[in-house]
């Protein structure tokens, strides 16, 4: 497919001065001569790349607003500047707003074209990295043979082709986002966005923003999560985060199946198919009324439940030999020999599920160990419990499981917290847990994090 360059300019003999330059080089374009013809050229499709005059007929700096405009639908497309009524305030507004670069008129066309073909490559590298990346992610299968990730796969192929709301349970690391990955690969919308909202990453005041997006008062619009998942799949992580106020909104969006951006005057249809996760106890969180039971009523018209990964043993050695192949096959190296039946493999806990297994799978790649023994080595280093004495484990024998797992548990996170000097960034990197589900399980178990 060719690449295709939207040229925004009022002046008629610069628009095709450009047109032609940028014709020669192989390259598609589109024109438009004023703010309005180029807002319906960006809403119609989004171009590879933008070159905007700074003054058109709207105002001042309306070429700006159209900068603001692009970046808000897709912050990667490489947009050039170009004016003449440059000064240095101005090229400095243009380029921390996202311009890719600035240029004055009369400008020198070999400069142009160079920023061009550099915006070309740009746009191509990001486009080819994006798409490894989710090859990469959509390469991964649901691995395991226990009854629970088989009645899971049986799952994903009857429910793909509907347009039913899924809710998926399962703790951190488990492969929740996985399982929304391979039901949009499988559905009638795999040829649109797939688009995430992590819930648990968002300040309180951004949920409705990141949801239905923003029209501002100088005309630009910021679209939300609801508009990017048009005609694909919208996937909220972590769906219990979202205050009350928000899940009433949510409950009437799908309700009425259209909403209004924040400042907006006309409503939206919706063409979104939802699905939600949660590592939280859902119906708990309704009991405790942080949940609306509404809500969870409407989105849970399918629902799929993943075991944590120390419920399903048997799946560990599957796991440890796909991730051994896969990983071994990303660093270009043979492939791990990694013993299955290793004790600390087999009995240890993963509190950090599928995620804490790949990551040392991927660490014991990165160290390419040349002999078994350390590999077992690496494996005791990274699994082990310092600082956990036989007096504690004596104790741990005369109470309950669930007492004795939290004791573990806050000595191990205790411990592994002191190792990284109170780095929540790094301690969840090293344990395999996300840093907003490290912090949850350490208010939980009462640990106070280290200053």
């Amino acid at each position: 497919m060719s690449t295709e360059i939207l040229i925004i300019d009022d002046n008629t003999d610069i628009r095709n001065i450009i047109n032609d330059l940028i014709i020669d080089a192989g390259y598609k374009t589109r024109l438009a001569a004023n703010y309005n013809q180029a807002l319906n050229e960006i809403d119609k499709k989004l171009p590879d790349v933008a070159i905007i005059d700074v003054k058109l007929d709207k105002g001042d700096n309306d070429g700006l607003e159209l900068l603001s405009h692009i970046k808000n639908k897709d912050k990667n497309i490489p947009v050039i500047i170009i004016t003449g009524h440059a000064n240095i305030e101005m090229a400095i507004k243009a380029l921390k707003s996202g311009a890719f670069e600035f240029i004055e008129k009369p400008f020198d066309q070999e400069r142009l074209m160079n920023f061009v073909n550099r915006a070309v490559e740009n746009i191509n590298l990001k486009n080819k990295n994006k798409e490894f990346e989710d090859k990469l992610f959509y390469s991964y299968e649901i691995i395991g043979n226990s009854p629970n990730i088989e009645n899971i796969k049986n799952q994903i192929n009857k429910i793909s082709l509907s347009e039913s709301r899924i809710f998926i349970n399962g703790p951190t690391g488990s492969g929740k986002e996985l399982i929304a990955r391979k039901i949009h690969k499988q559905s009638k919308r795999q040829k649109g966005p797939f688009i995430i909202l992590n819930a648990a990453l968002l300040d309180i005041e951004k949920y409705e923003l990141e949801l239905f997006g923003e029209e501002k008062n100088n005309g630009a619009i910021s679209y939300g999560a609801l508009e990017k998942a048009t005609r694909g799949i919208l996937l909220i992580d972590e769906l219990s985060e979202i205050p009350l106020e928000t899940q009433s909104k949510i409950l009437r969006v799908l309700i009425d199946q259209k909403f209004r951006r924040i400042n907006g005057s006309h409503d939206i249809k919706v063409d979104v198919r939802i699905i939600c996760c949660t590592s939280k106890n859902i119906k708990q969180e309704i009991e405790l009324g942080n949940f609306r039971e509404d809500l969870y009523h409407r989105l849970n018209v399918f629902e799929i439940n993943i075991d944590p990964l120390n419920k399903r043993t048997s799946d560990i050695p599957v796991l440890i030999e796909y991730f051994s192949k896969k990983i071994a096959t990303n660093y270009n190296l043979k492939k791990l020999n990694i013993d299955f039946s290793n004790d600390y493999l087999i009995n240890y806990d993963w509190p950090g599920n599928i995620r804490e297994l790949r990551n040392l799978i991927e660490r014991i790649a990165i160290l390419s160990p040349d002999t078994e023994d350390k590999i077992s080595n690496i494996i005791k280093e990274s699994l082990k419990t310092p600082d956990l004495h036989i007096p504690s484990v004596k104790n741990s024998l005369s109470v309950p499981l669930k007492e004795a797992r939290e004791n573990f548990e806050k000595e191990y996170l205790t411990t592994q917290l002191k190792i990284f000097n109170g780095n929540i960034s790094k301690t969840a990197n090293f344990i395999g847990m996300e840093r907003s589900a490290l912090h949850r399980k350490l208010k939980n178990l009462g640990i106070k994090e280290l200053n």
